[in-house]
């Protein structure tokens, strides 16, 4: 089919396809490897691809079985997530692979997130996902299959400079994904193409439309690949069932018992809700867990005030700038002022600390560091220093 005569056609004027690949040669003379999820972004870079020019060949990872992690007999969306990408794929009349993953991403990503869980940490899996099975298989097999570049989804940009290719938030804030991406090495990023993060999410659906896409209305995935249902607790105990172990909410600052709970994997720093002790003067937040004597601290909103915070295993992408660096310590937080001490990268320890107290940072998540829209890199957040006086 000619996707660039459909991609024309629709109601936005079609990118120039090749450009969004800054491919090495000429289009015909290429070949790009596309991640295909069976959504409609990787849907659309698949088509936007096979639009350039060059020979595209679609990918798709069997990370999970849907209905192992949700408990449903015969539930299949992760069935339906590969004959959708297979569905796009003759569609554009392109070659598609499925790869079966399934083991090593129980024990790279869901495996490490139920023990992060069971240690009193809060874990991003997706990172972890991005680290592994993601980016470090896909890279391989993209290699093998002789590919120029390996295009995904993700709504960030890669942006040419003098200094180098670095890795720039989205157009589109509220789609921006570069939080979980911070753990991208320079060689990745050099062969990572990212088409979609110049656009806004209509002008994605549209395209999809305009190219006759059957999943072009399908819903964004909102959870975790394997906890479709959020219920997190519900995988770790299945994972490990050690995680069901009671214990006692404790007062942080006073240690009296203010109840009991039925696992600590059924908590994170910062939560309020669903602690179920009543009659308090003022309102209660986890303050911190503690794994070994499965102790939920509970306290007032100003003991989550932290002034600093310890990172581990960082990476950094490109050569480091100067002041003022900016960090996001969850997915949805906004860009806070920080100042770093020590050496970003190689997996070295760094402190960032923060211009004002900040609420909520949970050993286990993830710090990304910013120098304005740029990606600077990151690291797993390991501890905090309190807010004193």
């Amino acid at each position: 089919m000619d996707t660039s005569a459909l991609l024309a056609a629709g109601p936005l004027a079609a990118p120039d396809a090749a450009a969004l690949f800054d491919l090495p040669r000429s289009p015909a003379d290429c070949r790009i490897v596309v991640a295909m999820s069976g959504g409609v972004d990787s849907s659309v870079v698949a088509a936007l691809a096979h639009a350039s020019g060059a020979e595209v060949i679609g990918i798709t990872l069997q990370l999970y079985d849907y209905g192992a992690a949700t408990g449903r007999k015969g539930a299949c969306c992760a069935g339906d997530d590969i004959r959708d990408a297979r569905a796009v794929a003759d569609r554009l009349g392109i070659a598609h692979y499925v790869f079966d993953h399934e083991s090593a991403f129980r024990e790279d990503v869901v495996e490490q997130f139920a023990d992060e869980y069971l240690a009193g940490r809060t874990p991003v899996p997706c990172i972890r996902c991005n680290m592994g099975p993601k980016f470090t298989d896909l890279f391989r097999m993209a290699r093998e299959l002789g590919a120029d570049c390996l295009a995904t989804g993700h709504y960030v940009r890669r942006v040419m400079t003098a200094e180098g290719v670095q890795l720039h938030r989205a157009f589109d804030p509220a789609r921006d994904q570069s939080y979980f991406l911070y753990g991208t090495t320079d060689a990745q990023l050099d062969y990572l193409r990212f088409p979609l993060g110049g656009m806004p999410k209509p002008q994605v659906r549209e395209l999809a439309e305009a190219a006759g896409l059957r999943n072009a209305a399908k819903p964004d995935s909102q959870d975790i690949c394997f906890v479709p249902d959020g219920n997190y607790a519900k995988i770790v105990t299945k994972v490990r069932p050690e995680g069901a172990a009671p214990g006692h909410i404790v007062h942080a600052a006073s240690g009296d018992v203010l109840g009991d709970h039925k696992g600590i994997v059924h908590f994170t720093v910062g939560q309020r809700k669903g602690l179920d002790i009543g009659g308090q003067p003022e309102p209660l937040y986890v303050i911190g867990l503690d794994a070994v004597s499965r102790e939920v601290r509970v306290g007032p909103k100003r003991m989550l005030a932290v002034s600093a915070a310890r990172l581990t295993e960082t990476n950094r992408i490109g050569l480091a700038p100067g002041e003022p660096l900016t960090a996001k310590v969850r997915s949805l937080a906004k860009p806070v002022p920080v100042t770093l001490e020590g050496a970003l990268g190689d997996g070295a320890a760094v402190t960032i600390r923060f211009a004002e107290p900040e609420f909520g940072v949970a050993p286990g998540q993830a710090a990304v560091i910013y120098a304005g829209d740029r990606v600077i890199g990151g690291g797993w957040i390991d501890s905090t220093e309190k807010v004193t006086g």
